[in-house]
């Protein structure tokens, strides 16, 4: 198979969706990878490493997708990408379309197969593909708080850690998947205080068992989580319902009582936010105040640290490019149930049921279309 990597665009997006070492892998197999001059150089990659390893280095984006078969993405393709897929072709990539109808219509009429990265799911309910951007994107959640608590950033002049003789910063994280479980670990580690908020007493009793005690559990309700926000100088928004919109669990009035410049970092901002004032933010504007409080909302917020980004993304994604290039599509997805799930939108048709439900639209089986 012919697998394109064409370079990112979106703003503030350093990451490229193959490390030389998963080129090296490709080629090995039989396949051909056609690569766009410096996709690698966010992530301090260059060309000279990806041909060595086999890759076909081209200067036009326009022949990348021309001449795949397959392409392979770190982030959701832009209006002017959507114009350069051809019908019939693999696109394999982080999509979130519960929050964009726009980018759902976009692929339908493009009538191409679309297998998003976050609605792969195991037979355990394991995101595999998704975790290690969850995990990043967790951890760099508590680093993002600490920058904006501080007065420069118009914060409220709190060190998370506080000091002997004064008090930590008080972090309520909603959600205790692996991104919530990633933002309690650093956050505690730095002594902050912590509490998690989960509707899984399941997930509330696993926090409790590994954090040892240094985190605090409440089970999710409006009347839990409106209390807890009235204390806290960070509030972490980690909410995931795979496939779908984030459902919003931090009203408007409850933002309203926050203390002045307390911070909100809404990590599901990806899937539309669980809080109701956020609104997605970019890498070179990446907050606003409303209600005196600041706001960061930066829907790719591990392009921040794109080489160890890169890196484990290719670790996750490598396997399943491999068997997709070997198999075809409709194979692979035949054989592995986790790759199936994968499947959003195939030949103009939505395949995931949650997609579908967030814009009303009708949707089939893949293996149905």
């Amino acid at each position: 198979m012919i697998i394109g990597v064409p370079k990112e665009i979106k703003e503030g997006e350093n990451r490229v969706s193959m490390t030389p070492a998963g080129v090296h892998a490709l080629v090995s197999a039989g396949h051909h990878i056609v690569f766009e001059a410096s996709a690698g150089a966010g992530s301090g990659l260059t060309d000279e490493e990806y041909a060595r390893e086999g890759a076909e280095i081209v200067e036009s984006r326009r022949a990348v997708y021309a001449r795949s078969d397959m392409i392979v993405k770190v982030k959701e393709p832009l209006d002017t990408e959507l114009s350069l897929l051809q019908e019939g072709q693999i696109l394999f990539t982080y999509l979130h379309l519960a929050s964009s109808e726009k980018l759902t219509k976009g692929l339908v009429r493009r009538k191409v197969t679309a297998v998003a990265y976050e609605t792969m799911e195991d037979m355990f309910g394991r995101l595999p593909l998704l975790i290690p951007m969850s995990e990043v994107a967790g951890r760099i959640s508590v680093q993002v708080a600490m920058r904006f608590l501080e007065s420069d950033h118009g914060g409220r002049g709190i060190l998370l850690s506080g000091v002997p003789g004064v008090p930590p910063a008080d972090v309520v994280i909603i959600g205790c998947g692996v991104v919530g479980l990633n933002a309690a670990r650093i956050a505690a580690g730095l002594g902050a205080h912590v509490t998690t908020v989960d509707i899984s007493q399941h997930r509330l009793r696993y926090v409790e068992d590994i954090m040892r005690g240094q985190v605090t559990t409440l089970y999710s309700t409006s009347h839990a989580i409106r209390r807890a926000i009235q204390y806290a100088d960070v509030l972490i928004g980690a909410v995931l319902v795979p496939g779908a919109k984030a459902p919003v669990l931090v009203s408007e009035q409850m933002v309203a009582l926050m203390k002045p410049g307390s911070v909100i970092v809404d990590v599901s901002v990806d899937q539309g936010g669980c809080v109701e004032t956020i609104r997605p933010t970019s890498h070179g504007e990446p907050t606003y105040k409303l209600y005196d409080v600041i706001h960061y909302a930066v829907p790719n917020m591990p392009a921040s640290v794109p080489r160890t980004s890169t890196f484990a993304l290719t670790n996750a994604t490598l396997p399943y490019i491999e068997t997709i290039a070997s198999m075809g599509v409709k194979k692979a997805a035949a054989k592995d149930p986790l790759i199936a799930s994968g499947i959003n939108v195939k030949k103009g048709v939505i395949t995931h049921p949650a997609v579908a439900e967030a814009f009303g639209m009708k949707w089939k089986k893949w293996n149905k279309v």
